[in-house]
């Protein structure tokens, strides 16, 4: 039984046990089936070749090296000629992938808020944030790229998956042009030098018809790589940020604080957003207008026997920050050795922008992650921090104080030095990089800022539902806040609750709790806490999820996606006792089916099945 298996076995008690102790056990990939074979023949017989950054400087004395174990394979670069070789990427693998142009694509984004759906044919952004054009991170013009994982599904056939499962120094990406597939991975301009290696992290290519076992197995084999940090319950609090904005004062969060204790017990911390610091990168400097020291309403907060929570941008600071302006030196550089402004290759930042990026290798500026993160969790009492804008630690296109470092390494020097100062704190990824944040963050978001209504709200759902994967086994997912409050329909809110519940992550309030209505605080009360436990859908359509709950009982998250009426049938294996959760209302004893007919428009029912 696989780890995702016994954790949807057992529930919430088994999650919080594995996240306490240690990783499962690998699962041995199955035989792969004639159409498999083939695949992984073109795979390992594929052309390979290294980019060198000036193509007058190739030597065939630079050699690529694969290391086979089965479908996994672990590439090396040795230079074995007698001068450097200065290597732009490397592509592990260039070949004809053989797959129809209505094959499903499903890929991962380098940040967390691209990712790319549709077909091979018509590729398709899931969110509204890419890598390509809101990151600016170069791709080629040609070809649609994807990051880290790339899973293909024809229509007659199995799902095809290839992926990284490391992180540690470099990052891969796939190209995919028509019929064609390059497995590469960027090495960012650096020298090998004569008589040097480089590991280039492992590749696995997995195939089969059940697509949710194949992502487990995955996951099992990057917790080889990037053990997973341990020891936290899944959190759930509430945030500042959607109902006060950047404009928060102390006491609208005070305010908070008996409405928390005497009717959402379960919510056990508050979290103070974006909007205490007059500028990014003064952290521990109070703006004036929030009317109190910050680190007295952190401890005040803490009296009340709440968890603190602290909002932080660790990597970014602008121009007029104390930070910035004291320590220079500190920032990713450009080609002149100036502090490489981030809008001059990539998004410059959402508020109080431009911004600059701390280079992680720089033994100062991890000093001062370092003591950063000391102080608010030793005097601000912080025990979880919400990491935002963690992706400029990852900036492109400027020059690191070691020159031997890819950004990759800059990132992660510098998570590794908040995590010394932070402790056993719970650390939330929050727009990070993806795969280089493996084994650094306890809870990652998996969709962009929520909405409680319209568009927006079901791409960030889908976006959360393409990685219920890596849900209790990367980390915590964190599909964002509920928000129930204001100009919302009750279809709506049901909606957005039964994506909540199917995340069966994190669970955050985002309403300003003393004003809300008891409809909707009943309605909250309802998802506290979290079950642990991700649903496991049918297929990518996303219609049916299942969450399997001690004692043989089930939850059903039916989801009508479109603009029309849907009937859903949903087949029970047993005999079962329904309710729908949000009206309450028994729908009776059904053996071995439940069909609910003309579901409305863009709505969701949550069903509860206990079994007779």
């Amino acid at each position: 039984m696989s780890m995702r298996d016994q954790l949807r076995t057992n529930g919430t008690m088994r999650l919080m046990a594995w996240m306490a102790g240690g990783v499962a056990m690998l699962v041995g990939l199955p035989a792969c089936s004639p159409q498999g074979d083939r695949m992984m023949d073109r795979l390992q017989e594929a052309d390979r070749r290294v980019v060198f950054t000036d193509p007058s400087e190739s030597t065939e004395q630079v050699r690529l090296l694969h290391e086979w174990d089965g479908r996994y394979a672990r590439p090396r670069l040795v230079n074995e000629g007698t001068r450097p070789a200065r290597i732009r990427e490397v592509i592990l693998a260039s070949y004809a992938h053989g797959l129809p142009s209505d094959s499903e694509l499903y890929g991962e984004g380098f940040t967390m808020l691209s990712q790319t759906g549709g077909t091979l044919a018509e590729p398709a952004d899931i969110g509204f944030f890419t890598d390509r054009d809101h990151y600016r991170i170069p791709e080629p013009p040609d070809a649609t790229t994807v990051y880290s994982l790339l899973m293909l599904t024809p229509p007659s056939g199995s799902h095809h998956l290839w992926a990284f499962t490391s992180c540690h120094r470099f990052s891969g990406a796939f190209r995919l042009r028509e019929g064609h597939l390059d497995i590469v991975v960027d090495t960012e301009n650096l020298v090998l030098e004569p008589g040097q290696s480089w590991s280039l992290e492992e590749l696995v290519y997995d195939h089969g018809d059940d697509r949710n076992a194949m992502l487990d197995r995955l996951a099992e084999r990057i917790n080889r790589q990037h053990p997973p940090r341990r020891g936290h319950a899944i959190p759930t609090g509430w945030c500042s940020w959607y109902c006060f904005g950047p404009d928060v004062t102390a006491q609208q969060i005070r305010d908070q604080i008996p409405v928390i204790k005497q009717e959402f017990p379960g919510l056990r911390f508050v979290q103070i957003d974006d909007g205490y610091q007059p500028e990014m990168g003064d952290w521990l400097i109070t703006q004036p207008d929030f009317g109190e020291e910050f680190d007295v309403l952190c401890r005040a907060i803490h009296a009340e026997g709440l968890g603190v929570g602290i909002w932080v941008a660790p990597f970014v600071a602008g121009e007029d920050s104390q930070l910035f302006r004291e320590h220079p030196e500190w920032f990713i550089r450009d080609e002149q050795g100036q502090p490489l402004r981030s809008d001059r290759v990539s998004f410059g930042g959402w508020r109080l922008a431009p911004w600059y990026a701390l280079d992680g290798t720089h033994p100062e500026a991890q000093a001062f992650l370092e003591g950063l993160f000391r102080e608010l969790r030793e005097r601000y009492k912080g025990t979880y921090f919400k990491l935002d804008a963690n992706y400029w630690g990852t900036l492109h296109g400027g020059q690191l104080h070691d020159p031997n470092a890819t950004r990759i390494e800059a990132y992660r020097r510098g998570m590794e030095a908040i995590l010394r100062g932070a402790g056993d704190s719970f650390i939330l990824g929050c727009n990070h990089s993806m795969w280089p944040s493996l084994g650094l963050i306890d809870g990652s978001r998996c969709s962009m800022d929520i909405v409680a209504s319209g568009d927006d709200m079901l791409k960030a759902s889908r976006e959360c539902f393409y990685r219920d994967w890596q849900h209790g086994t990367l980390w915590f997912n964190d599909p964002d806040v509920i928000l129930l409050s204001g100009d919302v329909t009750e279809q709506d809110r049901r909606f957005r609750s039964t994506v909540l519940y199917a995340t069966g992550g994190m669970m955050i309030a985002g309403d300003d709790l003393a004003a809300m209505k008891p409809s909707e605080k009943r309605m909250l009360a309802k998802l506290i806490p979290p079950t642990g436990v991700a649903a496991r859908f049918e297929d990518t359509n996303f219609n049916i999820g299942r969450v399997e709950l001690p004692q043989g009982r089930k939850a059903l998250c039916l989801f009508n996606w479109g603009d029309g009426p849907l009937d859903i049938s949903v087949e029970l294996r047993g005999r079962y006792r329904i309710t729908d959760v949000w009206s309450e209302e028994d729908l009776g004893m059904h053996t071995d089916r439940v069909t609910i007919e003309a579901m409305p428009p863009r709505s969701a029912r949550l069903l509860f099945c206990e079994p007779q």
